[in-house]
């Protein structure tokens, strides 16, 4: 479909907006509107006037409904055309019926859908627009294929344009350029889940290195498979990964891989100037997670699953930012001189929540970034404004994706409150610009691609590489004299540029290994670890670099390549890495050399351990403080024979008491929660001659003098209470029966209350009625705290949950003093007699239908608008009622979320998470139910897990250890851990001083 005619009032808009430029100098840090969300869209002109951009740049819409609806992506071809995918038929794919989803609307559906042509058809669209006069006005509109099923992005070349189409990347050719497919598609990959369609893979794009590039999303999972020319499968075997993650696809290789794992739910992708991998978050405080190769991220894992390799032990988390509210979940490094110096180099993100433009520093922080707010270049006040999508176009202006509905939230999309009608196309450009002409990068020869390398416009070297790489896929000669690559001048993209026409080898390896420009040196390691061997007369080369090289980047990649390589030419990379003391410090680069050793335990474990016989190096600041005791975690946690007698090489090669003191810390780590039986003698006695058989091992061995000293240590008040702690929970997991008087005199005697909560944690492993007579007796003396404890306690066995009850229906225990989330435990027991008991006491709450709810919000909402309240009796309400779980301002219990950085603003929001805590429950706050072998039920998060232990989170705040040999069950628990009701037992006065002090944007200062 070809239509060259303007969308409706084009020109008019793109004036009126241009012209809506507020007076606020450099552009400030503007809060989010606080107006209530209209029910009605503004029209598209009339959305002009709720503009604030800075003095020095103009705002334009460029398109609007009916010409795009829900747009989710844009990108720019080498014409410099506009591509947009509208994700019309979000957020239910069509053909297919859900038959189920969970808490976190992930669904099951009866089907998987066939892959285009013989697809089910959906309403997704792909178009192109075009400003065929250089006016800056796009006239020209085009479909390039619509009828998609949950299309998401595109990237174009190799004579054709690549569309993620989850579950499916496929190719449709366009070899003579006409905008008209030459044919049926091909299936490249097919395995992308479906499961949220808010999460499904997106973003693809093109890497410097060849390699399309996309995000997975955070609640869906992949079983990826490569298809070959004829369509089918080259493996039988899937690659499967589970939530977020960053992947690449060689088209040419026809190779897959998660190029790294883990970060928020991952909707967005950008990579900068030098090549680095970035994605946004739907998180609060950062703008989102930096990917280097190979690395795991922090994610949500109770939620999201957990991190692949069980022997990561550790993560990065988001790059540090100042306290921000969420979300920036897409954003853009500006490189182009079209703004402005001032904008060049700021990162530019879309904030659909608050509906601004945010603009932040991002500086270097060792071998990672931090960034910081500096501005909002555009705020909006019309709160249907909801950027999703930026990107650099060719002219150097910034162009946006504006999804524009009343809400974005997923789970309302699942119920219907989406209006998929609408969807505008915004620009950011110089106030004072001149226009530039069409371009078609396409009909440049190579002399003249190359000429581009060195362009100010990221946009245009982009063009360049992947249109030389074009060509080289369709065997068009690259020319007689490829560039070199000098020693100043745009060498990084010279050495892409090399890349992609076919040139690099081991000569111009070598040539960039040695370059002065770090990122090139950077990127020839990269490169070389592709195909995860190095020739002979590399692989020394790289060991010198890890020893000499002054950049922290080139050695963190030296490390993510070290990774990818055989042990004969990883480990001297990764020993002289070990070296570098300067590193200790970095942020990231432990880890990186960490997981490079990991890597190689399982296939090169006596090649691992060979690396300490040399003793000096035990004193280097990343082996002592970083790598020893994980590698013994490592050899430990798997129980295997061969990994344990490496454990007592271990042992026997430490060359001091303090450095065996580090191995100890990674074998009890190793053992937490598990019986220390069927060790090697070996290993025993290496440990004993060593002196790393600490108190704690000794008697979680069992040893009878040390389970003694243990007693008497928990017992003695002026012992360290940090040992204290320590050993009472050891003595709960080894189940000692003498431990349970000392621990009952703990927990109702002890001055530290952690202790005292540690304690009654720990008694909860023994099946002994006496447990729950004695906490019943002095319950009421209990602080709150610890009172808590004691019910969670008293809640985890079906007798214990019994006497609890029993004491309420006596009324020794005021019924009120169990809490809606206790009753709900005892309640998962399944036992008949006691949920009647219990129900009698304490009556179920029917659970309010989506109508029901949306009233029960209206009416809360006008009465809390219909008079003031005051924080500050709020402050003491919060505290009373939701301080012993959630922060605000830096006060307040974890078991939570953080609620600084969340949209307390957002009235309607704030209360159905409120009204209803299981609508819609946070990222990392999922709760697991486990029952043990022996009766036990649990409530909690998973707060970490590997093949012999699982470790759960409870509410109270208590970290639990289980073996899995006695883990009966683990299943999803059905809600949120926040009890419903919480506004029930309180005043109106009394909700509007707590909403005010829940909306309060500062501390109170009382």
């Amino acid at each position: 479909m070809d239509s060259h005619v303007r969308s409706p009032g084009a020109a008019a808009l793109a004036l009126a907006i241009g012209l809506v430029v507020a007076a606020c100098g450099t552009p400030a840090l503007r809060a989010q509107s606080t107006n209530p969300i209209p029910a009605a869209p503004l029209a598209p002109a009339a959305a002009a006037a709720a503009f604030h951009v800075a003095d020095d740049l103009a705002w334009e819409q460029l398109l609007a409904e009916p010409v795009v609806e829900q747009p989710v992506f844009l990108t720019f071809d080498e014409r410099g055309r506009l591509w947009v995918v509208q994700y019309r038929q979000y957020p239910n794919p069509a053909g297919i019926k859900m038959v189920s989803h969970d808490n976190f609307w992930r669904a099951v559906y009866d089907k998987v859908p066939p892959p285009p042509p013989h697809h089910f058809r959906g309403r997704d669209r792909i178009t192109i627009h075009e400003d065929t006069d250089g006016d800056g006005s796009f006239d020209r509109h085009k479909t390039f294929v619509d009828g998609l099923n949950i299309a998401t992005s595109v990237a174009f070349g190799r004579g054709g344009v690549f569309v993620l189409n989850p579950p499916y990347l496929m190719f449709y050719p366009d070899a003579n350029r006409d905008d008209v497919p030459d044919g049926d598609p091909s299936l490249l990959l097919s395995g992308f889940g479906l499961e949220d369609t808010h999460s499904v893979a997106n973003s693809l794009r093109w890497g410097p290195d060849g390699w399309l590039y996309g995000c997975q999303g955070s609640t869906v999972t992949g079983n990826i498979l490569v298809h070959g020319p004829d369509g089918k499968p080259l493996s039988p075997k899937p690659v499967f990964s589970q939530g977020q993650n960053i992947w690449r696809y060689h088209p040419e290789k026809r190779l897959y891989e998660v190029f790294s794992e883990g970060g928020g739910n991952a909707f967005g992708l950008e990579i900068d100037s030098a090549g680095r991998i970035f994605s946004g978050h739907n998180g609060g405080n950062t703008r989102g997670f930096h990917y280097q190769q190979g690395a795991y991220l922090q994610k949500g894992f109770d939620k999201h699953g957990p991190l692949s390799n069980p022997y990561a032990f550790g993560y990065f988390p988001q790059m540090p930012h100042n306290d921000v509210d969420r979300f920036t979940h897409n954003f853009l490094v500006y490189d182009s001189g079209a703004l402005g110096e001032r904008y060049q180099g700021r990162l530019f993100g879309v904030e659909p929540l608050q509906g601004r433009i945010v603009m932040s520093e991002i500086n270097r922080d060792g071998s990672t970034f931090r960034t910081r707010d500096v501005g909002h270049p555009v705020v909006s006040t019309d709160r249907w404004f909801r950027p999703v999508d930026i990107k650099l176009g060719p002219d150097g202006a910034l162009y946006v994706c504006d999804w524009y509905d009343r809400q974005v939230n997923h789970y309302r999309n699942h119920e219907g409150q989406i209006d998929p009608a609408n969807g505008r196309i915004y620009r950011l450009r110089a106030k004072s610009v001149v226009r530039a002409k069409p371009v078609d990068l396409g009909t440049l020869d190579t002399p003249g691609l190359v000429g581009l390398l060195g362009h100010t416009n990221r946009w245009h070297r982009e063009q360049a590489v992947r249109l030389l790489a074009d060509r080289r896929a369709a065997g068009i000669p690259s020319g007689k004299t490829p560039p070199t690559l000098a020693p100043d001048g745009p060498s990084l993209e010279t050495l892409w540029a090399l890349v992609a026409s076919g040139r690099f080898d081991d000569a111009l390896a070598t040539d960039a290994l040695a370059h002065p420009n770090p990122l090139v040196r950077t990127w020839a390691v990269r490169l070389l670890g592709d195909p995860r061997r190095v020739s002979n007369a590399i692989a020394p080369r790289l060991a010198e670099l890890a020893a000499s090289d002054p950049d922290i980047e080139v050695r963190a990649q030296l490390a993510s390549t070290a990774r990818r390589l055989p042990a004969p030419q990883s480990l001297p990379i990764v020993r002289n890495l070990m070296d570098r003391d300067r590193d200790a410090g970095d942020p990231r680069q432990p880890l990186l050399i960490w997981w490079a050793i990991e890597e190689k335990c399982a296939t090169d474990r006596d090649a691992v351990v060979a690396l300490f016989s040399d003793r000096e190096l035990w004193r280097a600041p990343i082996v002592r403080n970083h790598l020893l005791h994980r590698l013994m975690r490592r050899l430990a946690a798997t129980g295997h024979r061969e990994d344990l007698l490496a454990a007592a090489r271990l042992f026997a090669l430490s060359p001091a008491s303090d450095l065996t003191a580090r191995l100890t810390q990674g074998f009890e780590e190793a053992y937490k929660g598990r019986p220390l039986v069927g060790l090697p003698g070996e290993l025993v006695a290496a440990m004993e001659k060593a002196g790393g058989e600490s108190l704690p091992i000794a008697a979680r061995r069992g040893k009878p003098e040390a389970v003694q000293r243990a007693l008497a240590t928990v017992a003695d008040a002026k012992a360290d209470a940090s040992l204290r702690l320590q050993l009472a929970q050891i003595l709960g997991e080894s189940r000692q029966p003498t431990a349970i008087p000392v621990l009952l005199a703990v927990a109702r005697d002890a001055k530290d209350s952690a202790l005292r909560r540690a304690a009654l944690g720990a008694l909860e492993s023994f099946d002994s009625p006496g447990i729950a007579v004695e906490i019943l007796a002095h319950l009421a003396a209990y602080p709150a705290d610890v009172r808590s404890s004691a019910l969670a306690l008293l809640a985890g066995r079906p007798a214990w949950a019994g006497a609890l009850v029993g004491s309420v229906e006596s009324g020794a225990t005021p019924k009120d003093a169990v809490p809606r989330d206790i009753v709900r435990r005892i309640r998962a027991f399944h036992d008949a007699a006691l949920d009647a008991r219990a129900t009698k006491l304490w009556p179920a709450v029917r659970q309010a239908g989506s109508a029901e709810l949306d009233r029960e919000i209206a009416r809360l909402s006008e009465m809390i608008n219909a008079a003031s309240g005051s924080p500050y009796p709020g402050k003491k309400l919060f505290v009373e009622n939701c301080g012993a779980c959630h922060r605000l301002f830096g006060k307040g219990g974890e078991v939570g979320p953080d609620l600084t950085v969340y949209q307390r603003g957002d009235l309607p929001t704030l209360l159905l998470n409120i009204v209803n805590p299981s609508a819609e429950i946070r990222e990392g706050y999922e709760a697991t139910i486990v029952e043990t072998r022996d009766g036990r039920v649990l409530t909690g998060f998973v707060a970490d897990k590997d093949p012999q232990v699982l470790v759960i989170r409870t509410p109270d705040g208590q970290t639990v250890a289980l073996p899995r040999a006695e883990v009966a069950s683990q299943e999803p628990a059905a809600g949120s851990l926040m009890p419903e009701g919480l506004l029930s037992n309180l005043g109106d006065q009394q909700i509007r001083d707590l909403f005010a002090y829940l909306r309060s944007t500062q501390p109170l200062n009382d």
